[in-house]
C-alpha cells in the first residue's frame, strides 16, 4: 500500500465519526429483538465543523474538577483513618477488638460500597450526575456521624456500612462526572485529580491520626472530621451544572448548549455560538434518547441487554470490570486499611506514623501518574507497573520469610518491609491504581451508567474480599504466603492488560466505542491514539503561532 493510502487510512482511524459508521447506525438490540439504523450523514457533516477539542478549557473546568474530587478526598480519608483507628481505639468498644472483628469494621465499608455502586449508574442516568452526588454526601454524613458516637463494635459496623454506601456511590460519579465535562485531550488528567483527592485524604488521616494517636478517644474526633468536607462539597453543588451529555440524553438541548459554552469558552474570549451548536447537535445525534416514553424498569431492561448483547458495548465491560479487579485483588487496600497492624507486627514502634511514609508515597507517584497519563498512555503505564507490583510483592514475602518473630524496628528485614511496601505503593500509584477509574470513557452514553456501576461493583466485590480475608490469610497462610499470592495476581493482571486492553488516550469518547466495535483492536487504537497526539500537538503550535503573530 502506498504512503499517501497509509496517511488516508490512519486520518480516517482519528475521525472515526468522519468515515465509519456511527454508534446509531450499528445494530442494537430492540426490545422486540429488531435491529435499527441510521444515517450517519448529518453527522459526518458535523463532525467537520467541530474542532473544539484541541484548544484550551476554560478554568472553571478545573476548579469543577476540584470540587468533584472532594468525593476522592472522603474516600481516601475512609482508607486512611480506619488504619490508625484500629490501633487507636483500644478498648473503646467495650473489648479489645479482635483480628476477625477489625475484618468486619474494615470490610462493612466495602459491603456498603458494593451495593452503593451497583445502584449508582442507575441513580445517575435518572436522577442525574449532580444530585446523586450531593445524596453520596448526605450517606458520609450519616455514617461519619454514627461511627463518632458507636460505643460497640456492632454500631461501628453499621456506621461504616452506612458511608459505605456513600462511599460507592462516590466512587462512580466523581469520575463519571468529570469524564464526561472534560475535554478529550484532558480527560485522563482530570480523572486523575480525583483519585490524587483520594491519595490527599490519606495522607491527611495518616497525619492526623499519629497525631490524635495517644489522645483518649482522639480516633473519634478523626472520624468525626470527615464530616467537614461532605458538607462543604454538597452546598457547593448544589450550584454546579449537570453534564452536557446528560442534559443532552434527557433533551434539554439549551442548557447543555450553556454548559458546552462554559467547558470550551477559554481564556481570551467566547467560543462561536456556530461551533457550540455543532458540537451540541453531535452530542444528540451519540446520545440521543430514541424512546423517551419508557419507564424507568423498562429502560433498565433495555440497557441491560444492550451491555450484554452488543458486542462493542460487552467488550467495554469485560475491559473496565477486568481493570478494576486487578486493581484490589492485588492487595493494596489491604495494606492501607492494615497497614498500621502491619508495621506494628514488624516491631516498628510508631504504626501510625510510619503509615504514613507509604501513604506520601502514594500521593507522590499519583501525581507522576497525573503528569504522564496523557502523555505516555494509559496501556504503556500499565505495562510498564504492573509486573513492578509483582516483583515488589515478592521482594516483601522474603522479607517476611526472614524476618525473626520478636523483630523491632532496626532489624534489617524490617527495612526492607518498609523498602519493598514502598516501592508497592509507587507501582501501584503510578498505573493501575488511576487507570481503570478512567472507565467511564469506555462506554456509549446509553450504557455508560449501568456499565460502570458494574465496573465500579467489581471494584468493591475485590475490596471485600481482600478486606475481610487479609488478616486471615496472614495467621492461616503466613505473611509471606498471602504476599506471594497477590504477586501471582498481579502477574495475571498484566497478562490482561496485553492482550485486552487498548489505549485510548487522545481519543474522544465516541471514537473510542469505535475502537471496540469489532473487537479489542490494541493495535488499532494505539496508531489512532499516537495520529491523535499528533493532531493535538500540530493544533498547540498553530495555536501558539497564531498568538505570536
Amino acid at each position: 500500500m502506498s504512503d499517501e493510502n497509509n496517511t488516508t487510512t490512519i486520518q480516517a482511524e482519528v475521525e472515526p465519526t468522519l468515515t465509519t459508521k456511527m454508534p446509531s447506525e450499528e445494530k442494537t438490540y430492540d426490545e422486540a429483538g429488531d435491529y435499527e439504523y441510521e444515517s450517519d450523514a448529518i453527522a459526518r457533516e458535523i463532525a467537520n465543523g467541530v474542532d473544539i477539542e484541541n484548544g484550551k478549557p476554560n478554568p472553571f473546568v478545573f476548579l469543577l474538577t476540584i470540587l468533584v474530587s472532594f468525593s476522592g478526598f472522603l474516600f481516601g480519608y475512609d482508607t486512611g483513618y480506619i488504619s490508625g483507628a484500629l490501633v487507636a481505639m483500644g478498648t473503646d468498644l467495650g473489648h479489645a477488638i479482635t483480628s476477625s472483628e477489625k475484618e468486619l469494621i474494615t470490610s462493612a465499608t466495602s459491603l456498603g460500597a458494593l451495593l452503593g455502586g451497583i445502584v449508582a449508574g442507575t441513580l445517575a442516568d435518572v436522577l442525574g450526575r449532580k444530585w446523586v452526588t450531593i445524596g453520596a454526601n448526605t450517606l458520609f454524613v450519616v455514617g461519619a456521624g454514627i461511627q463518632t458516637g458507636a460505643h460497640s463494635v456492632w454500631t461501628m459496623i453499621g456506621g461504616r456500612f452506612v458511608m459505605g454506601w456513600g462511599v460507592g456511590i462516590a466512587s462512580l460519579i466523581a469520575p463519571l462526572y468529570i469524564s464526561e465535562m472534560a475535554p478529550s485531550r484532558f480527560r485522563g488528567r482530570l480523572v486523575i485529580l480525583n483519585v490524587l483527592a483520594i491519595t490527599g485524604g490519606q495522607v491527611i488521616a495518616y497525619a492526623i491520626g499519629a497525631g490524635l494517636e495517644t489522645l483518649p478517644n482522639g480516633w473519634r474526633v478523626l472520624v468525626g472530621l470527615g464530616i467537614v468536607p461532605a458538607v462543604a462539597q454538597m452546598v457547593m453543588f448544589v450550584y454546579m451544572p449537570e453534564t452536557p451529555r446528560y442534559l443532552v440524553r434527557r433533551g434539554q438541548i439549551e442548557r447543555a448548549r450553556h454548559v458546552v459554552r462554559w467547558i470550551y469558552s477559554s481564556r481570551d474570549g467566547a467560543i462561536e455560538e456556530e461551533v457550540v451548536i455543532r458540537k451540541v447537535k453531535l452530542l444528540e445525534i451519540y446520545n440521543n434518547d430514541q424512546h423517551p416514553e419508557w419507564s424507568g424498569y423498562r429502560r433498565f431492561r433495555y440497557s441491560l441487554k444492550q451491555l450484554y448483547f452488543v458486542p462493542g458495548h460487552f467488550r467495554a465491560l469485560i475491559v473496565a470490570c477486568g481493570l478494576q479487579g486487578i486493581q484490589q485483588l492485588c492487595g493494596f487496600n489491604s495494606l492501607m486499611y492494615f497497614s498500621a497492624t502491619i508495621f506494628q507486627v514488624v516491631g516498628f514502634n510508631k504504626p501510625t506514623a510510619v503509615s504514613l511514609i507509604v501513604a506520601g508515597t502514594n500521593m507522590a507517584f499519583t501525581i507522576l501518574a497525573f503528569l504522564l497519563i496523557d502523555i505516555v498512555g494509559r496501556r504503556r503505564i500499565l505495562l510498564c507497573t504492573v509486573w513492578g507490583m509483582s516483583a515488589a510483592l515478592v521482594l516483601n514475602a522474603v522479607a517476611f520469610h526472614f524476618l525473626p518473630p520478636d523483630a523491632t524496628q532496626s532489624n534489617p528485614w524490617a527495612i526492607v518491609i518498609l523498602i519493598a511496601m514502598m516501592l508497592y505503593v509507587a507501582f501501584y500509584a503510578a498505573g493501575i491504581g488511576n487507570v481503570p477509574w478512567q472507565q467511564s470513557e469506555l462506554f456509549p452514553i446509553q450504557v455508560r451508567g449501568l456499565g460502570t456501576s458494574m465496573a465500579t461493583a467489581t471494584n468493591w466485590a475485590g475490596n471485600l474480599i481482600i478486606g475481610s480475608t487479609f488478616l486471615t490469610m496472614m495467621d492461616r497462610i503466613t505473611p509471606s504466603g498471602t504476599f506471594g499470592f497477590y504477586a501471582g495476581l498481579c502477574l495475571l493482571g498484566e497478562v490482561f492488560v496485553f492482550f485486552l486492553y487498548p489505549e485510548t488516550s487522545y481519543l474522544t469518547l465516541e471514537a473510542i466505542q469505535d475502537v471496540l466495535t469489532d473487537g479489542f483492536n490494541i493495535k488499532r487504537a494505539n496508531q489512532m491514539s499516537r495520529n491523535a497526539k499528533l493532531k493535538h500537538s500540530a493544533a498547540r503550535c498553530e495555536a501558539a503561532g497564531d498568538s505570536k503573530a
